[in-house]
């Protein structure tokens, strides 16, 4: 390991001396906080024109420069580190969907059932608590949670999974406000709200995101943005529930999460097929106006009751974004899709199945994949073996897979894998859980901090996938195109890889908490952003995890500036050669993992750090 120290105050000698007390200083009483999360939104994406809303609160209050999205770079993953201040290590949110080694309720249907459940799902968050799961799904408390319990006023409104993550016993009334696309089905609407909404806004069940339809091989996606969607729950959140707030005249946290442009930049139908304009096409854009409106529209309100000199708000994506390539040479699995031959939805799985011998079935269905026969498994995800005892799960997670070894002879399965993943063009990247051992080509999991004290269990193997710039016109980190394993098509968009496209999240925030005009070049993360909201608001959840973000101190109001180092690891070589590299920074004991994968297939991958 190496590192090279780049320094930003004269202070340097008591910089962090100064953030731990900073941290633990006493503090008025506490503001109200708004999290408005952007789902997908790249950081320098943001412009006046794209953004106004957005611009004004970066230009105005602080821009972080240097954000981090969590790896890896999906929706709960993130979502379970705002809401916390933990890594995933102490989260166990690894995925969207993981693997569980039972079956989790997916709908009301008892007999639907799977072991690889997608999270984005209330009914599956439900499914999750005691006395089902005895000890819940996260091990530390989330801050809404831990806000309601302190008699602050509640509510996450937006995307489904996340907005239910924020604090799950409200998915039942019993908690803080939830409101999400399956109010009105799977949830309902609180009942000291629905004659409000009913009233001020109209329907009291969420408009299903009609416009955003993700298209097929043969048809483009969408065309429009999720404006109706996102327009519902806007005004839920400012004719409403920001009223009530005010009435109640406590201290409160909201999170909003936009589903724009996030949604709309999956299934984007602006390049059917090919790689430009890819995500930074006319539809895409406007899916980032779309939720630049929603925040527009709550700055509002918050001045039409007389809120914002009392509310800050922290603008945080969850993830950055890139546009879908299909390209290999070397996967046994090469399907037509939208004109373009390449990989099929669960190649990894597939791949494997071969290169292992092993029978490969759905895990929904436990029927055979057969791919020859163009018979995918219906999310990608593949079972290897027995599917009622299996040897390996592999789960289709977009930018990178999970593998989980559930057998017992993990050791040697382990090592034989990583030797095959070695060898394909379509691999950047390999982690392994540390009580695999070292295994050439990888590095460990506690080098990403996905171990700690979290009730899931993390694979045995991530999996990142090659990424490479195109010629779209601008930045490479905007021009990205990520082999994916998805049912999406070429020229869509997807995240969850570990290159610098994913990890650059937009960060900004204002109000009366914040400096202004601030552009602060350390590194920042999500869970930092769950840290300094835990600050602000004077909470302390309850968790046993050790693996926290930090208290964004430089960017409060009399904040000074902190050192950070910029550091790289690189794994033994794998027989062929092949190296696994991990660019990241640190503040203190605090990580911030930019990028990783085999040189030369990572989009924004430096060489080790000398």
């Amino acid at each position: 390991m190496t590192r090279r120290l780049l320094a930003f105050t004269a202070l340097a000698g008591v910089a962090l001396a100064s953030l731990a007390q900073a941290a633990d200083a006493p503090r008025t009483p506490p503001h109200n906080v708004i999290l408005f999360v952007p789902d997908g939104l790249r950081a320098t994406i943001v412009t006046p024109e794209i953004a106004p809303a957005m611009a004004e609160v970066r230009d105005q209050g602080v821009d972080f420069t240097n954000s981090h999205s969590l790896f890896p770079t999906f929706t709960l993953p993130n979502a379970s580190a705002l809401s916390t201040g933990h890594y995933i290590g102490d989260t166990g949110m690894f995925g969207n969907a993981m693997y569980m080694g039972r079956k989790i309720p997916v709908s009301g249907n008892p007999e639907e059932s799977t072991v690889t459940p997608f999270f984005e799902n209330d009914i599956t968050l439900k499914a999750m608590q005691p006395p089902a799961y005895p000890h819940g799904l996260l091990e530390p408390e989330t801050l809404l949670a831990a806000a309601y319990a302190a008699g602050l006023s509640t509510a996450a409104v937006g995307k489904l999974g996340p907005v239910g993550l924020m604090d799950i016993p409200g998915l039942e009334g019993k908690a803080s406000i939830i409101i999400d696309d399956s109010t009105g089905a799977a949830i309902q609407m609180p009942a000291d709200l629905a004659p409000d909404v009913a009233a001020k806004v109209g329907p009291t069940a969420a408009p299903a995101r009609v416009a955003n339809g993700g298209g097929d091989c043969a048809h483009p996606g969408a065309r429009a943005a999720n404006e109706v969607q996102g327009r519902w729950f806007t005004d839920v959140t400012t004719r409403v529930i920001l009223p009530k707030f005010k009435e109640a005249g406590k201290p409160f946290f909201l999170v909003f999460w936009s589903r724009d442009p996030d949604g709309t930049q999956h299934n984007n139908g602006d390049s059917f097929g090919k790689l430009t304009p890819g995500i930074n096409g006319e539809t895409s854009l406007r899916a980032i106006t779309n939720a630049d409106d929603s925040l527009r529209q709550i700055r509002r309100t918050l001045r039409q009751l007389g809120l914002e000199a009392t509310t800050d708000i922290i603008i945080s994506a969850d993830h950055g974004f890139s546009t879908i390539a299909k390209e290999s040479k070397t996967t046994s699995v090469q399907f037509e899709c939208a004109g373009v031959s390449g990989v099929a939805p669960g190649f990894l799985g597939n791949d494997l199945a071969k290169a292992l011998n092993l029978p490969a079935s759905d895990p929904d269905t436990g029927k055979a994949v057969i791919p020859a026969k163009s018979q995918f498994s219906s999310h990608g995800h593949v079972i290897l073996g027995d599917p009622a005892r299996p040897e390996v799960a592999v789960l289709a997670s977009g930018g990178s897979d999970l593998i989980y070894l559930p057998g017992k002879n993990r050791s040697d399965l382990a090592k034989r894998i990583v030797t095959f993943l070695t060898t394909q063009d379509y691999v950047s990247g390999i982690f392994v859980d540390d009580a695999l051992g070292k295994i050439p080509g990888t590095l460990p999991m506690t080098a990403i901090n996905w171990k700690g004290s979290a009730i899931t269990g993390p694979p045995a193997i991530f999996v990142g996938f090659r990424s490479f710039a195109t010629d779209c016109g601008r930045s490479a980190v905007l021009c990205a195109a990520t082999v994916a394993d998805t049912t999406n098509t070429q020229g869509q968009g997807q995240h969850g890889s570990f290159n610098r496209a994913d990890s650059h999240n937009f960060q900004a925030a204002i109000g009366p908490s914040f400096q202004s005009g601030f552009k602060n070049p350390a590194p920042t993360s999500n869970a930092d952003v769950g840290r300094t909201i835990a600050q602000i608001l004077g909470l302390t959840p309850k968790s046993t995890g050790k693996l926290t973000g930090r208290v964004l101190t430089e960017a409060l109001k009399g904040g000074q500036p902190v050192t950070f180092e910029q550091r790289s690891l690189s794994s033994a070589p794998a027989a062929n050669g092949q190296v696994t590299v991990l660019n990241y920074q640190a503040v203190g004991p605090t990580l911030y993992f930019d990028a990783a994968g085999f040189p030369g297939r990572t989009v924004g991958l430096q060489a080790p750090v000398k």
